[in-house]
C-alpha cells in the first residue's frame, strides 16, 4: 500500500510504501472495543472511598430500650439507616484495571491504523516543522490541508514550535510516535502521521506480532 505524502503547505512531497500486515487489514470492531475498554479502565484512578460502619466514631451503645417506645429496634448509632452513619456496600480504593494480552494490544494498534487507512482518513506529512510558531498560520495550513479534528503523530520528540502552535487549537492533539493510542486514534477523525512516525511504526511492527 502506498500513501501520499505532504508538506505542511498542502504540496506532494512524494509517496511512501506501508506493510499492508499495518496498515491493510479488515478492522475488527471486537478487537478495537477490547483495547479501548482496557485503556479506560487502566486510567481510572480507583480513589474512590466512603467510610464503613467499622470507621465510623460513634457510639455503641443501645439508643433507647428494645420495647416500649414504638420505634424500630436500634443499637449502634453508626448503622448505615443513620444520619452520619457508614456507608453500606460502598466503594472502597481499588484498581479498576483489567487484563488483556499484549499481543492483542499490539493487534488492536494494527487495526485501528488500518481502520483510519480504509476510511482514507490518514495524512502524510514530510516533516512537522513549521515556517513559524504561530497558531494562526498554523491554524490556516491545517484547513488548506483539511484538518480540523485530528490525531497528530510526529517523531520520537516533537518539534517545540510546532508543539506551541498547536496546542491551542481545538480539536487537535499532538503525541510523539511511542505515545500512539488506539482510544485517541479513535476518537479523532483524521490521523495525521508524519513520515518519520510512519518509519518508526513500520520498524515497531517489523515481523508481526
Amino acid at each position: 500500500m502506498e500513501l501520499t505524502i505532504k508538506t505542511l503547505a498542502g504540496k506532494p512531497a512524494g509517496k511512501v510504501t506501508v506493510s499492508d500486515d499495518v496498515f491493510g487489514l479488515e478492522p475488527r470492531r471486537d478487537i478495537l472495543q477490547r483495547m479501548v475498554r482496557w485503556q479506560l479502565a487502566k486510567r481510572r484512578r480507583g480513589t474512590h472511598a466512603t467510610k464503613q460502619r467499622s470507621q465510623i466514631r460513634a457510639t455503641s451503645k443501645k439508643l433507647y430500650r428494645q420495647k416500649g417506645t414504638g420505634s424500630a429496634r436500634h443499637g449502634n448509632a453508626g448503622a448505615p439507616q443513620f444520619r452520619g452513619g457508614g456507608k453500606a456496600f460502598g466503594p472502597n480504593v481499588r484498581s479498576h484495571a483489567i487484563g488483556l494480552p499484549k499481543r492483542v494490544r499490539a493487534l488492536a494498534l494494527k487495526h485501528a491504523l488500518s481502520a483510519k487507512a480504509k476510511a482514507d482518513a490518514i495524512i502524510v506529512l514530510d516533516d512537522l516543522k513549521p515556517a513559524e510558531a504561530k497558531t494562526k498560520a498554523l491554524l490556516a495550513q491545517f484547513a488548506g490541508l483539511g484538518i480540523s479534528n485530528a490525531l497528530i503523530i510526529g517523531g520520537s520528540e516533537i518539534d517545540a514550535d510546532f508543539g506551541r502552535a498547536a496546542r491551542n487549537i481545538r480539536g487537535v492533539d499532538v503525541l510523539p510516535v511511542q505515545g500512539i493510542n488506539v482510544y485517541d486514534i479513535l476518537r479523532r477523525g483524521t490521523l495525521v502521521l508524519s513520515k518519520s512516525a510512519v518509519e518508526a511504526l513500520e520498524e515497531r511492527f517489523n515481523g508481526g506480532s
